[in-house]
């Protein structure tokens, strides 16, 4: 062979002999055509990321078919390797059409497709119809790419690199595969677990507030419990006591009466018969207040506005009582609402005993930084008398009695807040008592209590 032909045959990559130059310098060009075209398909095939795996997969397997000129090509996976990757095989027939069901193509595709299924490693490509690569993923062997293919001679070693680069770029597209369905199984499980916790948040929530609920209740009840003791206490007081000293003083009145009618006395028997209406008057309240202290009570008040009602309904009788709620109500204390609603019904035992008065109203207004609870009259006080005559309290002996006003300002102070004095729209006198909030409790060292009333 001359020093040409043999660089044409270095260039060409066959050799040139009498007549076979040309064939095979055809041959050559047909295989190189078809790699061409295969890697043409595997690159446009690699950007369809949108499809998913399935898609490149697809392409590779008519890649490989079209490379072979086979009327058959089967990719897949070995059943124990990249469990979680999906589809698990593709098989391509002769209209290029991808089918899903074994029970769809012919026993002999069946066949290949079951061993490469279950691990089996076939003849590389000279002794049947069949040319078979492997699918290797990190030196391990994954499955295998197979095509039984149409070309007029054997496939030469360049065509089983074409399928074997076809068979790498699947098992890489089939690892991703595997690593995205693990990490939307873990974003499925995360997610799951997030709405659990969520679920359980609020759960927790709810049995929080019923417990906080159930404390409050409890401590209602305990309230209740020992207001009712002493109301009983008090009531049995009023009526072994007090009751029959004022109805003896309203018979020795009576007695005294007719005897001051018999001498001619007639101013002093008026004024005996005006004694005698007062004492009759006394004992109808004495069995109001014990009526009102020994009738049942529900273990359900809670908020200030139901103690303020309890207050005012021993007074109704003598007074019209109208009370009014301002703003969004906070839950304070008890013994907060309790102090509270004890300055209002020293507040109303004055206006009923000392201002002459029709009608009251008790307004409550909850404000962002202070609550604030007003007693408003009709009656004839002042408001610059009040105020003196709680100086006056503020610095007599604390004996038990006009200590009223002293003791209004005294509860409110320990409440941290501030009592004052007022004119009213109704006439009268407007009673302020103004709390901070939140409240702060404040000692009130060597002050007593000396109430007018009992206890709510």
């Amino acid at each position: 062979m001359s020093q040409g032909a043999a660089d044409l045959s270095r260039l060409t990559g066959v050799r040139s002999g009498k007549n076979s130059y040309y064939p095979a310098y055809l041959r050559s060009t047909e295989r190189t055509q078809r790699a061409v075209r295969a890697m043409d398909t595997i690159s446009r095939a690699v950007v369809r990321t949108v499809e998913g795996p399935r898609g490149l997969l697809e392409e590779v397997t008519k890649a490989a078919a079209d490379h072979l000129a086979a009327p058959w090509a089967v990719l897949a996976l070995a059943d124990s390797a990249l469990e979680k990757a999906r589809p698990r095989f593709v098989v391509v027939g002769p209209d290029r059409r991808s089918l899903g069901d074994p029970a769809e193509v012919p026993e002999n595709v069946r066949l290949e497709l079951a061993a490469i299924r279950s691990g089996y490693a076939g003849p590389s490509a000279r002794d049947d119809v069949w040319v078979r690569v492997p699918m290797y993923l990190e030196g391990r062997r994954v499955g295998g790419l197979a095509a039984r293919h149409g070309l007029h001679e054997d496939p030469e070693p360049e065509d089983l690199a074409v399928l074997r680069i076809l068979a790498n770029q699947a098992a890489v597209s089939l690892h991703t595969s595997e690593q995205y369905q693990a990490g939307l199984s873990l974003h499925r499980r995360a997610q799951r677990l997030h709405e659990e916790a969520r679920a359980q948040a609020r759960d927790l929530a709810a049995r929080t507030a019923e417990l906080e609920a159930a404390e409050q209740m409890l401590a209602v009840a305990q309230q209740r419990e020992l207001i009712d003791a002493e109301r009983h206490r008090i009531a049995r007081e009023l009526h072994d006591s007090v009751t029959q000293y004022v109805l003896s003083a309203g018979m020795s009145v009576e007695v005294a009466r007719g005897e001051a009618a018999a001498m001619g006395a007639a101013d002093v028997a008026g004024q005996l018969e005006t004694a005698k209406s007062l004492t009759q008057a006394a004992v109808e309240q004495l069995r109001s207040a014990i009526f009102a202290l020994t009738r049942s009570h529900t273990d359900s008040v809670a908020s200030l506005e139901d103690l303020l009602t309890e207050v005012t309904h021993h007074h109704r009788p003598m007074l019209d009582i109208k009370i009014l709620v301002e703003g969004r109500a906070l839950v304070l204390d008890p013994d907060v609402h309790h102090e509270i609603a004890r300055g209002v019904g020293e507040a109303l035992f004055n206006v009923v005993t000392h201002a002459a008065a029709r009608r009251a109203v008790v307004r409550v207004r909850w404000l962002p930084s202070a609550l604030v609870v007003s007693v408003s009259d009709d009656g004839d006080g002042e408001p610059a008398a009040l105020r003196r005559m709680l100086q006056l309290e503020r610095r007599s002996v604390r004996d038990g009695r006009h200590q009223g006003l002293a003791n209004m300002d005294c509860r409110v102070r320990g409440l941290g807040g501030s009592l004052a004095f007022r004119r009213s729209r109704l006439g009268g006198v407007r009673v302020v008592f103004r709390v901070p909030l939140p409240v702060v409790r404040t000692p009130l060292v060597g002050l007593e209590l000396h109430d007018h009333q009992e206890a709510p």
